[in-house]
């Protein structure tokens, strides 16, 4: 135990050696005693640990362990990457990864969902932003490091693992179970949604984001006659990514100004990002639409654009994800996770844990059509012995059109307002500025 007890002291001496260096040339004003007393402590209940633990530990456990627990105690996000962690996350800044298809945090000690990935396992089985993850096979997360419960979720594709989760508005937990696979995410998809008016859904912020958007953009205007006359920049339910790439999708709709700027200790920390000139739309109206799923580099663009008066922000708050975090590559191929900074907007707002407050509120209500109203109301035309407008063609139009019923159409694909009612509203808004922009030159 002896022996034990003083290998501790002399490595944990070391590091705290390193660090009181380190911390002295950045910040001299700052009391950079090393914490003996604690140190101490440490080392005994380690030594207790090692000697009357009713199993033998590794030392290479316990130390990873005690690390955890300091990265784990400071904020939900910093965290220690072993191997393989530091692995999947490299993985999935490439858009390639093993697992369900959640970006997921703690809260009161469960496993939150920040958000399901568009066309993974977990959003396909209806996994949605906000829910508490409190078991996994039966096994409760309470207690539970977030990696720990990561790995579970994690295994060979096609294997089954059900969830049990606490929703908003359930009375009692859900089980849902899930069927593991490789996830390849695709971070843009585009399509047009009406003549002249884009949709672009950028899932996740990625390594290529702010390339694949551009190509999505230049394709979407080549099957509108080289032009957009708005476009709908769909960041629901995006928790993020690398901040390179928030920047990226920005400057495309920005000619100049500030993006984005962070602020930390060190002086490694404070950056800011400028627009370059050159906005693809042209000044075309924007609407970013945006939710308490979108988080981190989906509020840099979500502030950015606001703050410039590029874009209308609507949809939900946002979920307050201002914090930075750099990756830092240790020995044995393991990495840290640390915040090392906030991220404010152009203005100066910091959106950490308060997030980005739409300029029009919409709430993700669901639309259902009613089968037994007739939405075919009389009109004039139909009245007997109505008057003609004039027009012959017009007439014979109205003639014919009142003389046959209209016949509903069988298994009619919803309606836009049925399926995505923000969206619905967002493309409403988006013809609107669209056609006062024409009308004002």
């Amino acid at each position: 135990m002896y022996k034990t007890k003083n290998l501790v002291i002399t490595v944990l001496v070391s590091i705290f050696s390193v660090n009181f260096v380190l911390a002295n040339t950045e910040e001299k004003t700052e009391d950079n005693t090393l914490p003996l007393d604690e140190i101490r402590t440490f080392t005994e209940v380690f030594a207790k640990v090692k000697s009357d633990y009713v199993e033998g530990i590794d030392d290479r456990k316990l130390i990873e362990n005690a690390i955890r627990g300091m990265l784990e105690g400071l904020d939900p996000h910093s965290a220690y990457l072993d191997k393989s962690s530091y692995k999947e996350l490299q993985e999935g800044t490439s858009g390639e990864f093993g697992g369900l298809g959640i970006e997921v945090g703690m809260e009161d000690g469960y496993v939150k969902v920040i958000s399901p990935i568009d066309g993974t396992p977990a959003a396909e089985s209806g996994i949605k932003a906000g829910d508490l993850i409190i078991r996994l096979d039966e096994k409760s997360i309470r207690g539970m490091s977030l990696n720990d419960a990561v790995d579970l979720m994690r295994g060979k594709p096609g294997t089954d693992i059900v969830l049990s989760i606490i929703r908003k508005d359930e009375e009692k937990p859900i089980d849902i179970t899930i069927t593991r696979a490789i996830i390849t995410a695709q971070s843009v998809r585009s399509e047009i949604l009406e003549p002249g008016f884009g949709y672009a859904r950028i899932s996740s912020f990625q390594t290529h984001t702010a390339e694949d958007l551009r190509k999505a953009l230049e394709k979407l205007k080549e099957e509108n006659e080289n032009s957009l006359s708005g476009l709908i920049l769909d960041l629901r339910n995006n928790p993020g990514g690398i901040l390179n790439a928030a920047v990226g999708v920005s400057d495309l709709f920005l000619d100049n100004g500030l993006i984005v700027y962070t602020e930390g200790r060190i002086q490694d920390s404070k950056l800011s990002f400028n627009a370059k000139p050159s906005d693809v739309l042209r000044d075309a109206p924007i609407i970013v639409l945006v939710n308490g799923g979108s988080a981190s580099a989906s509020e840099i663009v979500a502030g950015a654009l606001q703050d410039h008066e590029r874009a209308i922000i609507m949809g939900e708050r946002t979920f307050g994800k201002g914090s930075v975090q750099t990756i830092l590559p240790m020995n044995d191929s393991a990495a840290l996770k640390l915040t090392t900074a906030r991220y404010f907007t152009p203005s100066g707002r910091s959106i950490q844990a308060s997030g980005i407050e739409p300029d029009i509120i919409i709430e993700n209500i669901l639309v259902n059509s009613q089968e037994s109203y007739d939405a075919r109301r009389i009109k004039e035309s139909d009245l007997s012995g109505h008057l003609d407008n004039g027009n012959k063609d017009d007439s014979e139009t109205d003639k014919t059109s009142s003389e046959k019923p209209v016949k509903k159409k069988k298994d009619k694909k919803p309606s836009l307002a049925e399926s995505d009612y923000q969206l619905y509203e967002a493309l409403n808004v988006l013809k609107g500025l669209a056609i006062q922009m024409k009308k004002i030159g």
